[in-house]
């Protein structure tokens, strides 16, 4: 009788110490998938690549957030010389545009990553020749 009472106690020991730990993970998860504070790049200028493919550089704000923002907006545009059949990428400032944006909110359930743009790199270069 004894060692019944033993094993019963050891049980609800496991029990109350598995409790615990789902207890601990939901709020560990629960606290980290929230959005929270905005992050912080260590470069200038993102590039940003949306589920459709698009990819656009600029100043991202509010990334992590529910209403990320990117401004200075710029996008590759791929041309096409008619005489020799030759492809050339050149980056464009969005604005030029009809009704000339300065701004883009991202839904940021589209944004597939987010990357830095180094501040040596040919798009950082492009951009402060643009500017």
């Amino acid at each position: 009788m004894m060692r019944n009472q033993r094993g019963s106690a050891a049980v609800q020991i496991v029990w109350a110490v598995a409790g615990i730990v789902v207890i601990a993970a939901g709020i560990l998860l629960v606290r980290n998938t929230r959005p929270g504070a905005a992050e912080k790049f260590s470069t200038p200028y993102q590039a940003v690549v949306l589920m459709n493919g698009s990819a656009y550089f600029g100043k991202l704000e509010g990334y992590g957030t529910p209403r990320p923002v990117l401004t200075e907006v710029y996008y590759v545009v791929t041309q096409t010389n008619p005489e020799t059949k030759q492809n050339n990428s050149v980056l464009v400032k969005r604005g030029k545009e009809a009704h000339e944006p300065d701004r883009m909110y991202l839904n940021p359930g589209q944004i597939l990553f987010v990357e830095p743009v180094g501040e040596k790199s040919q798009v950082a270069q492009l951009i402060a020749k643009q500017r």
